[in-house]
């Protein structure tokens, strides 16, 4: 009776953030006295797949269906039925991304399960298995118990660390009897996103609005999220007007983020673009409208022309890392 959790690999290595659900599916299976067993998909090495037990994993269930490399909901649904039915799961854990937003509600269909999608907190299992997820686009909480003897559960990405321990999980195959059918869809190519860091995945991110006046000026915004390490963003009208590639965008109707530290250059602050940041631990705004709506909502704000303030403040963070 495993914990399952799906976990998903970029040409097979295992995301930050599946690291983190294995984790939390841990935590869980702790408090149930069971295991946790991850599936997998696709062209993936078995090393690879053993060190998930480092994070908690005590199995992994590997399909090996070299059509699985490319995501495909139907298909990969059908591999957690066949999972979640080899396993006997009673809880089974997914991401609440691109893949978790899609596979999630199809399993839970299936499974005839109760799901409750973007969770950021640990189940508490002493009234039942009440699960914590933001609403109203984070403007509050809820405490959702779920009743039915399946639960599935999609988990924000970057609410808890990640901390790697000791262990190896063993390597099963799993037989999954998948037909043409399955893969309708199909992937005619495949556009990645460039930079060092995932913007999904960062824990520090550099963030940009029209207050930046153009592309132009981009470029002292990449020098402070270099010396830093962060991913950049930025605010739909910057998408929309073709400043930065779409996949950069976050707030209601785009990417939906939890960094440490979300540094907020030249946005205004309206509540479509909160509802993707607020889950931030820290957020700084640089802005020279003192009525900008962000800095009600900011930890810390600074008034000024982010021309002069960003340079000033990539200096500062030179200064402090040569001094390390």
């Amino acid at each position: 009776m495993s914990v399952l959790v799906l976990v998903e690999h970029t040409q097979g290595v295992f995301k930050k953030k599946s690291l983190e659900a294995i984790q939390y599916a841990a935590h869980i299976a702790r408090d149930m006295g069971t295991t946790v067993t991850a599936v997998a998909t696709g062209n993936v090495a078995a090393a690879e797949m053993q060190s998930l037990g480092a994070y908690g994993a005590n199995k992994v269930l590997h399909t090996t269906d070299a059509r699985l490399d490319n995501f495909n909901s139907r298909a990969y649904t059908k591999v957690m039925v066949a999972a979640a039915q080899k396993e006997s799961a009673k809880v089974i854990v997914g991401l609440h991304d691109t893949v978790g937003k899609a596979v999630s509600p199809r399993l839970a269909a299936r499974l005839n399960a109760g799901l409750v999608a973007g969770a950021v907190g640990y189940p508490d299992l002493s009234k039942g298995f009440v699960v914590k997820k933001n609403v109203f686009s984070g403007k509050a909480f809820a405490n959702i118990n779920i009743t039915s003897d399946v639960k599935v559960i999609t988990l924000m990405p970057n609410t808890f660390a990640v901390v790697k321990g000791e262990g190896s999980a063993t390597v099963e195959n799993l037989d999954v009897a998948l037909s043409d059918a399955d893969f309708s869809v199909k992937v005619v190519s495949v556009s990645k996103a460039t930079g060092d860091v995932p913007l999904s995945e960062a824990e520090l991110v550099v963030s940009g609005g029209r207050g930046m006046k153009g592309p132009e000026n981009w470029h002292v915004l990449e020098a402070l999220a270099k010396e830093l390490g962060a991913a950049t963003a930025c605010s739909r009208p910057v998408a929309d007007s073709h400043w930065r590639p779409h996949n950069e965008h976050v707030g209601q109707t785009g990417g939906t983020i939890r960094p440490n530290l979300y540094i907020a250059v030249g946005i205004s602050g309206a509540i479509q673009h909160l509802a993707g940041v607020n889950g931030s631990k820290t957020i700084v705004v640089i802005n020279k409208d003192p009525e900008a709506p962000f800095f009600k909502a900011a930890d810390y704000g600074v008034l000024g022309d982010a021309m002069e303030v960003i340079p000033r403040l990539t200096e500062a963070v030179k200064k402090y890392k040569a001094a390390q």
